[in-house]
């Protein structure tokens, strides 16, 4: 005996809806993602951070008692020659007039001329090796101050590099880091996509479509698969939850 039935039935613009959420949703369940494709990435060490690195650890040959001596004058033996031949003619040209001094005093050969002679000799002694002295400190600080110089300069294109080097490197790590973040958001388009439309029609409240009440009998032709799984679902939150989608 053929027995009545209702069923109410979704507005078609919900089921064909929910008929293409479906369809883009199967294919995505148990689908894998390659994660590989997003994985952190250090971006390497540049080229200058590599000559900074380089250049500080020659360094070290530039500081220590001995790193005058590369900036030492070639040239301060000659000048140093020159000056004290310059300073033994003026005490030549001292002793000359001494001398004759003593010859116009008619004093030339004795004690007091001889006493005379020494002292002066010996001052000039003392003077040439003071001379000599001085010019040799002179070169001294002179190549100290060379080195010092050179060391300042080599550690501020050091510092200069490796800062160059940095932000290169962060430029190039920010590069990296929006192709992992477009890698990522690329690969989970479909999923983001899906999840707001799911979320939308979750969102959907019972009455806000209008729906169709059918009756039959059992032994009428059955309804489309879709329209009797889909059968009862007042809104889209009860045909969700049909679907297993949305608890």
């Amino acid at each position: 005996m053929a027995v009545e039935q209702t069923q109410v039935l979704p507005a078609p613009v919900l089921e064909g809806a929910l008929t293409a959420f479906t369809k883009k949703l199967t294919p995505l369940i148990g689908q894998q993602i390659d994660t590989t494709k997003f994985d952190p990435q250090v971006a390497a060490q540049t080229q200058l951070q590599k000559d900074a690195s380089a250049a500080a650890a020659g360094l070290g040959s530039l500081v220590g008692p001995q790193a005058f001596q590369p900036f030492m004058s070639p040239y301060q033996q000659e000048v140093i020659d020159t000056t004290l031949a310059e300073f033994d003619r003026q005490q030549a040209i001292q002793q000359t007039g001494l001398r004759d001094a003593a010859i116009s005093a008619g004093a030339f050969g004795g004690a007091r001329q001889g006493i005379q002679a020494t002292e002066a000799a010996n001052q000039a002694a003392l003077g040439r090796a003071g001379l000599q002295a001085q010019l040799l400190q002179q070169g001294f600080q002179q190549a100290q101050a060379a080195a010092a110089n050179d060391l300042a300069a080599r550690q501020g294109l050091a510092q200069f590099q490796q800062q160059m080097g940095q932000a290169d490197q962060g430029f190039a790590q920010a590069q990296l880091d929006a192709q992992q973040l477009a890698a990522r958001e690329a690969a989970f388009e479909p999923f983001t996509r899906l999840g707001l439309v799911g979320q939308q029609l979750a969102q959907i409240q019972p009455g806000a479509l209008p729906v169709t009440t059918v009756g039959y009998q059992q032994s009428a032709a059955p309804a489309s698969p879709l329209s009797s799984f889909l059968g009862g679902a007042a809104g889209a939150g009860g045909v969700l939850g049909k679907l297993g989608i949305f608890g």
